[in-house]
């Protein structure tokens, strides 16, 4: 395994990123520009990284890769390349991924590229959650043991002992599918036997409530 001097960091630009035939011991990256499906660039910055061999995996330490709003943050990262249009992704610690206007928070998460954009991502581990700031101003949070993002739908999928609110109503069930552009939450299967729990806290303002009769 050859690993960069700790100290520099890695900076790669490009809207499409390949990966050349080795790192060299100072883990230079060749990368060459391939047509792209966006027209987004990505910038990958870290404070070091290594290529091992054995795997035929990247290493990074202290990980950000930023497209337009799109941010994807963690201590460590293992790549299968940086072929962006095609490449596999495993983060752990500090996780935090901002997607489509929702960030997901864990320790551990999965996140994949295709034709240079993230299409999915899945987080687990402690610290499980997901939040997107409303247009009303409120905001959503939500936690479960795994909470799933997948950008063909636009949509966070929660599981194992889910939990969405927005401040006032609580929504509680195995699985809740929350759509990030509607700001709308289903729940519930019927045919699974799953079921779902409503908790509904009313305003705590009371200056405009009915008064009981004297």
């Amino acid at each position: 395994m050859a690993a960069s001097r700790p100290e520099s960091r890695t900076l790669v630009r490009s809207s499409t990123l390949l990966l050349g035939s080795v790192l060299a011991c100072a883990a230079s990256l060749l990368i060459a520009q391939t047509p792209a499906t966006t027209s987004a660039e990505i910038v990958l910055d870290a404070a070091s990284s290594e290529m091992d061999y054995r795997s035929n995996t990247l290493l990074f330490q202290d990980l950000l890769i930023t497209q337009g709003s799109t941010r994807v943050k963690a201590a460590r990262a293992r790549s299968t390349g940086l072929d962006f249009a095609a490449s596999s992704w495993t983060l752990s610690d500090g996780v935090r991924l901002e997607l489509d206007g929702g960030v997901m928070t864990s320790s551990e998460a999965t996140v994949i590229f295709r034709d240079n954009r993230v299409l999915s991502a899945t987080i687990r581990g402690d610290n499980t959650a997901f939040e997107q700031r409303l247009r009303n101003g409120n905001k959503a949070s939500g936690k479960a043991r795994e909470i799933l993002y997948d950008a063909s739908t636009a949509t966070v999928i929660l599981q194992g002992e889910a939990l969405l609110s927005d401040g006032r109503n609580d929504i509680r069930g195995d699985k809740l599918v929350y759509d990030l552009a509607a700001e709308r939450v289903s729940a519930g299967n019927t045919a699974a036997g799953d079921r779902v729990r409503i908790t509904i806290r009313p305003p705590s303002d009371t200056t405009n409530a009915p008064r009981p009769p004297r």
